[in-house]
């Protein structure tokens, strides 16, 4: 059987796109347009797919359907980088055997998840 070996793109409706593939381009570095050819480059790690019950309230909003985790190096220094740009990001970090994880929000309102790996 064939089977998926990785994400090669992740595909969202915005309100202004242009400005929120900037806002993920400055504050995460990722190269976010369609129509770049500085395509953002993962480092190598694992990548969880989990469908969550439709009424979770872990996305944020009770109508995302959908949040995005990125791994980071430094959890810490990712947040406070996010934090002095302005953007929202919850006070709570959680800490486990899988690693350390945070949250915040961008511009349009989509809550994502980084998560530093143990």
């Amino acid at each position: 059987m064939q089977r998926a070996i990785g994400i090669g793109g992740l595909f969202f409706r915005a309100r202004d796109p242009e400005a929120l593939n900037r806002w993920y381009e400055r504050h995460l570095g990722i190269a976010a347009t369609a129509e770049s050819t500085d395509v953002w480059r993962q480092e190598g790690g694992p990548t969880v797919w989990a469908a969550f019950a439709a009424d979770t309230d872990y996305f944020g909003r009770a109508d995302q359907a959908f949040m995005v985790n990125f791994r980071v190096a430094d959890l810490d220094a990712m947040l406070a980088q996010l934090r002095t740009a302005g953007a929202t990001v919850e006070d709570r970090i959680d800490e486990g055997e899988q690693g350390r994880f945070g949250w915040a929000t961008d511009p349009e309102g989509n809550r994502f998840e980084l998560w530093q790996p143990a």
